[in-house]
């Protein structure tokens, strides 16, 4: 049988069943720069349908989700204010270092703040836990989850795939809404 999405491929899921056996674990860490304490892309074998699949699965905290959120709406205000705003390019030198904004970048950034400072404040924007499935996905079963919690770990995907896995997932429906922390003023007090 040909299979044109390899992480429904059942060569593939067994793969990666042994890969994860030999390495006793439950998921397998997908080399992203993006992976951080809030956010971390993995797959892991489940079932979709009665069947095995590989879920290619985005994990992350509700602060990013709503970070993101906010940015978003803050950048599409850019767009209506900045016509020819397209997005803002930090761009380094050959040493490394940041190369200085033009000054209608740095307005477009001033703005951009602003309008998140302001919308943090105000609460305009609020999020609440989520899962996201993807059918249509290019590998195996995409998975969009954003969590309540402070930070993803080790013992946060693992409580997440047995959860997934076993139907007994609960999410939060409280909406929240988070302030940017300013970590310099943190480390000054």
């Amino acid at each position: 049988m040909n299979f044109t999405n390899p992480g429904l491929n059942p060569e593939t899921i067994s793969k990666l069943k042994k890969e994860l056996q030999e390495i006793g674990a439950l998921f397998k860490i997908i080399p992203d720069e993006e992976n951080s304490e809030e956010f971390v892309n993995f797959y892991f074998v489940g079932h979709y349908e009665g069947k095995e699949v590989i879920y290619d699965t985005a994990l992350y905290t509700l602060r990013l989700h709503h970070a993101s959120e906010v940015y978003d709406l803050a950048e599409q205000e850019a767009v209506k204010k900045f016509p020819k705003f397209r997005s803002i390019d930090y761009e380094e030198d050959e040493n490394g270092n940041m190369k200085p904004l033009t000054p209608e970048e740095e307005e477009i950034g001033w703005f951009i703040t602003e309008l998140i400072m302001e919308m943090e404040e105000e609460e305009t924007v609020k999020v609440q836990e989520f899962l996201d499935i993807d059918t249509h996905h290019e590998y195996g079963i995409g998975l969009d989850a954003s969590l309540n919690i402070d930070e993803i770990n080790e013992q946060v995907i693992i409580k997440f795939i047995q959860e997934f896995n076993n139907d007994s997932l609960i999410l939060d429906d409280t909406l929240y809404s988070f302030m940017t922390e300013d970590e310099d003023f943190d480390d000054e007090y």
